[in-house]
């Protein structure tokens, strides 16, 4: 069985709301997929929740309870491991990496929109 048709991964083992469910007719309800598509385009692209209802069919609320239950989840399984303080040693290690580069300082503007950059498209500058 393929990966794409299990419904086994570790959001969906790990939150029920990931599940797919039938509603109160009987029709089942959206997949864990579409959950996770909704809240994945909603998150890179800055979508709005209603612009959700004419692409995927789901409601505005339905979209927002989505985006919070996979950021809870994300959160909840990832956090150990990647959703963590800096320690001191790992600061110090990105500081003479961006040194490295020219980027001294870069530590508290990580988005380094203070530089000039020749290569900038001028709308931007």
């Amino acid at each position: 069985m393929r990966r794409e048709d299990r419904e086994s991964d570790e959001e969906v083992q790990v939150n029920p709301y990931f599940r797919q469910k039938q509603d109160r007719v009987g029709r089942p309800g959206f997949s864990y997929h579409q959950k996770v598509i909704v809240a994945l385009r909603m998150m890179a692209y800055a979508s709005l929740a209603d612009l959700m209802d004419e692409t995927h069919g789901m409601s505005e609320s339905t979209c927002l309870d989505t985006l919070e239950q996979f950021r809870d989840t994300i959160v909840q399984v990832y956090k150990d491991e990647y959703l963590r303080e800096p320690n001191q040693e790992y600061l110090n290690r990105l500081i003479r990496k961006a040194e490295d580069y020219g980027f001294s300082g870069m530590i508290g503007s990580l988005d380094c929109m203070h530089w000039d950059w020749k290569n900038c498209l001028t709308g931007w500058q």
